[in-house]
């Protein structure tokens, strides 16, 4: 199984491109975002490789990082969605923003994607929901008032190990970073989430 390949690009397309490793061209098949991060034809280019083999196919799929590997993972476990499909949402979605769209249960970021109608999204969002790494989940805080992804990220994981759902402790703690603002420690962010958990 191939990991990760690191070489020369030698040429692209819509949807793929032939990473030269040694003279040998490996034909990687790769999100439009992340096709567009690459340098030119001859660049030095590093991706994370997924090796997906069926029957009849040995293809490899490429990413900038662990994450979006990570994530063309987790999309392939829920029910109609394929490499190709997983592939469109990626290059669609960055990690933070699918993460955020899971938590937040927002069905119409999910049908931005070409070929993702209301069923899918539903469906994407109930299979996943507890599945998003908390980090990534942690991220999409930011910006709502927390006092760093930080904090957020430490009430999220307090009150999953308190057994509460990975998706409703980020939701909890998500409005409660944007009710108390930039000055709200761990403590009260682990509090107001236990209090509206309890309601």
């Amino acid at each position: 199984m191939i990991a990760k390949l690191s070489g020369r690009l030698d040429s692209s397309g819509d949807g793929w491109a032939v990473i030269d490793v040694g003279g040998v061209g490996y034909l990687v098949f790769c999100a439009g975002r992340t096709l567009a991060a690459m340098p030119g034809d001859g660049g030095a280019v590093s991706l994370e490789i997924e090796t997906v083999v069926r029957e009849d196919q040995f293809n490899l799929y490429g990413f900038l990082d662990g994450r979006e590997r990570e994530w063309f993972r987790l999309l392939r476990t829920v029910q109609s969605v394929g490499a190709k499909m997983a592939l469109a949402i990626l290059g669609l979605l960055s990690p933070d923003e699918l993460a955020l769209a899971i938590a937040a249960r927002d069905k119409a970021t999910l049908t931005r994607v070409s070929g993702v109608g209301p069923k899918l999204a539903e469906r994407m969002l109930t299979e996943l929901k507890d599945k998003a790494p908390v980090g990534d989940m942690s991220v999409s805080i930011v910006g709502a008032g927390a006092g760093g992804s930080s904090s957020a990220s430490d009430a999220v994981s307090a009150l999953v190990n308190l057994g509460y759902r990975q998706s409703e402790a980020f939701g909890v703690v998500s409005d409660a970073a944007r009710r108390l603002g930039d000055e709200a420690t761990v403590g009260d962010l682990i509090q107001a989430g236990l209090k509206e958990l309890s309601a």
